[in-house]
């Protein structure tokens, strides 16, 4: 909607595993369905866990 374009970094996302049962980023969007899975970065729950660890231990630091 409007001018403003989201980009979702493969590398910083953990589609909201340790937050939310859903990614975040599909419920707020304004347009349905339009936030699909990138087939080229596909991760298990436990990938997507290791990294919201990582991201979350390196912040407390």
């Amino acid at each position: 909607m409007g001018d403003e374009i989201y980009v979702i970094d493969p590398v910083l996302c953990t589609e909201c595993v340790g937050h939310y049962e859903k990614p975040t980023c599909q419920k707020v969007c304004p347009i349905s369905n339009c936030i699909k899975k990138d087939p080229d970065n596909e991760e298990t729950q436990e990938q997507l866990w290791e990294r919201f660890v990582m991201i979350h231990h390196f912040n407390e630091i």
